[in-house]
């Protein structure tokens, strides 16, 4: 991942799943930085290596767990409920 330009952003969204992640980068002008899948390594390694952010994800059964990972990293998590996450999957 390129440095520079990846870890500018003020929003991630974070799609949470067993294995791999889909994870969106947003800067505050609302400018997508970037939209792939990772694994939960490199998942880490981006929040460690990122300023602290807003990291939004799902909440579910398995966020808890990811919460916490994501705030040992200093960043906020603002879990969203499944009911307001389907409007933006359709």
């Amino acid at each position: 991942m390129e440095k520079a330009s990846i870890l500018e952003f003020s929003i991630l969204a974070n799609d949470l799943a067993k294995k791999n992640f889909q994870v969106c980068g947003v800067r505050s002008n609302g400018l997508v930085v970037f939209n792939r899948t990772v694994s939960l390594g490199r998942l880490e390694q981006l929040l460690s290596d990122s300023s602290p952010c807003v990291v939004a994800m799902e909440a579910c059964a398995t966020s808890q767990h990811s919460a916490r990972v994501v705030m040992a990293h200093g960043h906020d998590v603002r879990p969203i409920p499944a009911n307001y996450v389907k409007p933006f999957v359709k």
